[in-house]
């Protein structure tokens, strides 16, 4: 699974083999196909731990308004370690750049990712904004979550993790993050 992460992080859904993975691990492609039978399982199982993982790490951090940067600061390292990992992107957001080549079951478990994220996302932003209304809430989630994403990927593209931290600051200036 390690092995498999750092694949897709680095090159996508489409560069998972089988063969490559085995080669690596030091075991047959036969021994992977026993656990996963198709390309299809091994890729929702990844997505699916690295949903489990951020809504774990999500339901750790504080909801309080007096703590926001703090929070931001730590959702946002989710992120931002990712690219320090060899240049590597968020495994579900660079899954949803291929979305179209995604299986379904795949699909599912990306999809679920995003909506731990913008769900979270919600809550907070609803704790930091009272006086928004409950669409508003749930379109800067959204829009939140898609700047980090997007942030991520201009990044990596230029292999320049200041330019992360360039666009995270702009965020908080322009008041999209606290």
């Amino acid at each position: 699974m390690t092995v498999a992460k750092a694949t897709v992080q680095s090159h996508g859904y489409n560069a998972l083999n089988f063969r490559e993975i085995a080669k690596e691990v030091g075991v047959t492609s036969a021994s992977i196909h026993y656990y996963f039978p198709t390309k299809g399982d091994l890729g929702m199982a990844l997505a699916s731990q690295y949903a489990d993982e951020a809504d774990q790490l999500l339901s750790g951090l504080s909801l309080d308004p007096k703590d926001s940067e703090a929070t931001v600061d730590a959702y946002l390292s989710a992120f931002r370690s990712a690219l320090l990992n060899d240049n590597r992107m968020c495994l579900c957001g660079i899954m949803l750049a291929e979305r179209d080549d995604l299986p379904i079951e795949v699909k599912r478990e990306v999809d679920r990712f995003t909506v731990v994220n913008v769900s979270w996302l919600e809550k907070l932003v609803a704790r930091l904004v009272p006086e928004l209304a409950a669409s508003d809430v749930a379109e800067r989630a959204l829009a939140i979550f898609s700047a980090i994403e997007g942030a991520q990927l201009v990044a990596r593209g230029s292999a320049d993790i200041a330019v992360f931290d360039r666009t995270i600051s702009a965020y908080r200036k322009a008041g999209l993050l606290p």
